[in-house]
Formats: C-alpha cells, sequence, structure tokens
C-alpha cells in the first residue's frame, strides 16, 4: 500500500511541475509573439507581389528542442498499450513549432517578411520505450527566407 502512495505522490509532483513550466512557457511564447506581431510577417507560401525595391534578402533559422516531462510519458505509456491519439505530446509539438518560429522571427527582425517557411521536425528518441528512463524530446527548425526593402 505503501509503494501505490508513493507512486502516486510522484506521479502528483511530476504532474505540477511540468503543467507550471509547460504554462509558464506558453505564456512566454504568447508574449513574444504579441511583441512581434507586425515584424517581420511569415509566409508559408502565399505568392506575394510588390514593386517595392529589396535592400537585403537572407536566410534566417529558428531551431528549438523541446522534451516532455514524466508524466506525459507514463499516461503516453498507458495511451500507447490501448491505442489511440498522443493527445498528451499535441502541446509539447505546439511549443515546440510556436518556438521554431518566433526564434526565426527574432533573427530577421529588421526584415518586412519572411516567405517560404517551412517547418522540420524529427522525434529525438522514442515515445513509447520507457525502458531506459529517457523523456521523449522533439527537435523542431524554422527556415525562410527574409526579405528586407528599401524605404
Amino acid at each position: 500500500m505503501g509503494d501505490i502512495i508513493l507512486i502516486l505522490l510522484l506521479l502528483g509532483i511530476t504532474y505540477a511541475t511540468g503543467s507550471i513550466l509547460e504554462k509558464n512557457h506558453f505564456k512566454n511564447i504568447k508574449q513574444r509573439e504579441i511583441a512581434l506581431v507586425k515584424k517581420p510577417v511569415v509566409s508559408f507560401g502565399k505568392k506575394l507581389t510588390t514593386d517595392k525595391k529589396v535592400k537585403k534578402v537572407e536566410f534566417v533559422t529558428g531551431e528549438v528542442v523541446i522534451s516532455g516531462d514524466y508524466f506525459k510519458t507514463f499516461v503516453s505509456s498507458f495511451r500507447n498499450f490501448f491505442g489511440g491519439r498522443m493527445v498528451s505530446f499535441e502541446s509539447l509539438m505546439d511549443r515546440a513549432r510556436r518556438e521554431a518560429i518566433l526564434r526565426m522571427r527574432e533573427k530577421a527582425k529588421n526584415a518586412n517578411i519572411i516567405v517560404n517557411t517551412r517547418l522540420e521536425s524529427t522525434m529525438l528518441n522514442n515515445c513509447d520505450d520507457t525502458s531506459n528512463n529517457q523523456l521523449p524530446q522533439v527537435a523542431v527548425i524554422a527556415y525562410g527566407t527574409a526579405i528586407t526593402y528599401e524605404r
């Protein structure tokens, strides 16, 4: 009985700390997105036409690696056994994508627009293999062409 209480206590602690860290990261992402609301604009493939003269063109990237927490790993092991969507990792992927785009935009802060933006992602270790005590990690890279127009 004592072992079950200990396991439940540890799961509660990991849930609380993981939730707090995730909420703080989402809050930080939202603040940075608001600060960059107008500059630079990101285009995911729309055709743009303009008569403005181009001053500078550069390739910009934003990379991030984000790890899950022990509670999400525990929950996903049950989901993996019974089948279904890995809902616990959807917020992890959302955070990683948004963070990568923000880092790319921050590198191109003087640009007017970033065109042909692409996102690439990969899992760095297996989500359902908890035998080696590794937490799942996702790597995301956002890249595009930053264009600065003459005034």
